[in-house]
């Protein structure tokens, strides 16, 4: 499956459903790079927008650089309020972005995606001098037997989830691809409330997982009832994330 081209029908689930971040994040970046409203900020995997808008929010002027049609038209709706989003049709790769124009470049729920060894050449020739790199994930909690038993679901069902993971994105290769720089490791909470629907809504926003087009659904789908039902609580279950944060200079 083309990893640009893998999200197309899950659009509308991944706005539903997918998680937003931590808005610790912002003071986070302040404190440690000394993030200012005037930094532009290329947000590159900006998928729907909604990494982006923690950034327009307080007040930065994004790129938000996505190569699947779909869900960067989707963006550009839902993010069309913001005079400062730039939607740009580009992949980590191929960015478009001028040489030297950012400050702050943005990975959220993309970075596992992309050609390290391109995608770092192409950073840096879009960075500024003493420009910030920070890769973001929402990792679900391990820890919570809700979600233990759910990873069993993805692991029965899922189409090629222990090939595309963030999971396989280790720190050392993280490390190499900040090298020679170093970099700083946040983790937060976040969490997410879900009724029975929104909870077939979020597993179905997963490029790796059937969604209602494919045969093994039915069975998807019961498996998610005998989960729902056995975490439920007031007919909601929570979805708990920790959120990394990884921080340090790309130039």
């Amino acid at each position: 499956m083309d990893n640009k081209q893998r999200f197309t029908s899950r659009v509308n689930d991944y706005i539903k459903f997918r998680p937003s971040y931590p808005e610790a994040i912002i003071p986070t970046l302040q404190l440690e790079i000394g993030l200012i409203p005037d930094d532009i900020v290329a947000d590159i995997g900006s998928g729907t927008g909604i990494s982006a808008q923690l950034f327009l929010d307080h007040g930065n002027l994004v790129y938000g650089v996505e190569p699947n049609e779909a869900m960067r038209k989707s963006a550009e709706n839902e993010l069309k309020q913001y005079e400062n989003f730039r939607s740009i049709n580009g992949s980590a790769e191929t960015t478009t972005l001028p040489d030297n124009s950012v400050d702050l470049i943005v990975c959220a729920q993309a970075f596992h995606w992309f050609d390290r060894a391109k995608t770092k050449t192409e950073f840096q020739r879009i960075a500024n001098a003493g420009a910030h790199l920070c890769l973001i994930w929402n990792d679900r909690k391990e820890s919570e037997k809700f979600q233990q038993d759910y990873e069993r679901i993805i692991q029965q069902y899922s189409i090629d989830y222990n090939q595309v993971t963030h999971r396989n994105i280790s720190q050392e290769i993280i490390q190499d691809f900040f090298a020679p720089h170093k970099f700083k490791k946040f983790t937060f909470h976040y969490e997410q409330r879900f009724d029975f629907e929104g909870l077939i809504g979020r597993i179905t926003s997963s490029s790796y997982m059937p969604n209602e087009s494919d045969e093994n659904f039915p069975q998807l789908r019961k498996s998610i009832v005998d989960l729902f039902n056995a975490h439920k609580q007031n007919e909601m279950v929570t979805f708990a994330y920790n959120t990394f944060l990884y921080i340090g200079q790309i130039n």
